[in-house]
């Protein structure tokens, strides 16, 4: 056994002379545990509703989104979207016009996203599991319906049985504003109430779905669309569609994948992220100053070992090493002690959802995504921290020992 290591192990077992020593011993890999515990549970907890966020805005938002780079509007029956048509990797191809409308039932009134879509978007958005009320249908035979978010629904004073329809306003482009009559260069459009929908606060406030030939007569458009949204197969690859159909529409068209729809947001959660990582960090540092203690009181009490030890032959170099390891293996106990608590805390609550979410929330108890890197990443954290603790009291012991 390494002569250093096996001297370290002794002096971290074995019983001081003054107690003190002992217990601010306990205290530094204790605290040590608590923060790296700590550290793993918050960072899991984020990666838990960092992945919600992305599911629920992955419910709504399509694989790729295609809109035009100048105008609001373009035409989808050109040569260039056939042959994107006809890409086997597509599951859907979904033609969207959308534009923020005035909407009014009975007395209430509000603004909201209008978003026409056709039957292909009908058939695959995952929007009808969340369904409350009714269901998405945007067609009861003849009859046209609108599908929106309960939230906006509530502001409306509106509930899928009313029989009453939903006014739809739009200035018109063609006519010129009267100022005796307002009300005469508006579009409308009446829709029927179809299904409610709950998903988060800001989408459920902001969007109505109907037919996408309402739209475009509310619009005043012909075969014009607002965007197009591809959904694709689960074996497909984005990053190649993409890059393909950048290649075939040129600069004229703008497609953006799911992190680009929302590359605030997603940028916003990193951020987030790494900001509490460094914070914690600091916490564990503080806490690492109870380890400077307990090592450099241990070096003091050990002087007449370490006169021993010279006179034996070891230099100033292996009596360093030997306190230095016995630091280092004070963090590393506290690591591995508040590893295994941490794991074992998550994974119970990532299985049986022990600890519930307050309030009404969309799930039921706290998520946990437990990632193997953010462990490895705490754990050379705080032993970096460790062993930058075990270092530092050479500093400052070493005018009084000769080191």
């Amino acid at each position: 056994m390494n002569l250093t290591l096996f001297i370290a192990k002794r002096y971290l077992f074995a019983k001081k002379s003054h107690n003190v020593i002992n217990i601010i011993s306990i205290i530094s890999a204790g605290g040590i545990a608590i923060g790296t515990a700590a550290l793993i549970i918050i960072l899991s907890v984020y990666n838990g509703f960092e992945g919600l966020i992305k599911s629920m805005y992955s419910t709504y938002e399509s694989d790729l989104l295609i809109t035009p780079t100048h105008g609001k509007s373009f035409l989808p029956n050109t040569a260039q979207f056939d042959i994107i048509r006809q890409d086997t990797s597509i599951a859907a191809f979904c033609e969207i016009v959308q534009e923020n409308v005035f909407v009014k039932y009975g007395d209430q009134e509000s603004i909201a996203t209008m978003k026409g879509v056709d039957s292909s978007y009908e058939r695959i958005t995952l929007i009808k599991n969340y369904i409350k009320e009714g269901e998405f249908s945007l067609r009861h035979g003849e009859i046209p319906q609108a599908v929106m978010g309960r939230s906006l629904a509530f502001d409306l004073g509106l509930r899928v049985h009313f029989v009453d329809p939903v006014e739809l306003y739009f200035p018109s482009r063609n006519r010129n504003l009267s100022m005796i009559n307002p009300a005469s260069s508006l579009n409308r459009e009446r829709v029927f109430p179809g299904g409610l929908f709950t998903i988060d606060q800001n989408f459920d406030q902001k969007f109505i779905f109907i037919p996408i030939e309402i739209a475009r007569n509310l619009l005043e458009y012909e075969e014009e669309v607002s965007s197009v949204e591809l959904y694709l197969k689960p074996s497909s690859d984005v990053p190649r569609l993409k890059k393909e159909i950048i290649s075939l529409l040129g600069d004229e068209y703008v497609v953006q994948d799911r992190y680009e729809q929302n590359e605030t947001l997603y940028k916003m959660m990193h951020s987030e992220k790494l900001s509490i990582y460094i914070i914690l960090l600091f916490i564990v540092i503080i806490i690492s100053c109870n380890l400077f203690g307990s090592l450099s009181m241990l070096i003091i009490e050990k002087r007449d070992d370490t006169e021993t030890l010279k006179a034996l032959g070891a230099n100033n170099k292996t009596i360093k090493r030997i306190f230095l390891i016995e630091g280092w293996m004070i963090s590393l106990s506290g690591i591995l002690t508040g590893t295994v608590i941490a794991l074992a805390l998550c994974f119970t609550q990532q299985f049986f959802g022990i600890i519930p979410m307050p309030g009404n929330f969309v799930i039921d108890s706290y998520p946990i995504v437990v990632k193997f890197g953010d462990v490895l990443l705490t754990i050379a954290g705080i032993s970096l921290i460790g062993l930058l603790s075990a270092m530092l009291p050479f500093m400052i012991v070493k005018k009084i020992e000769n080191f």
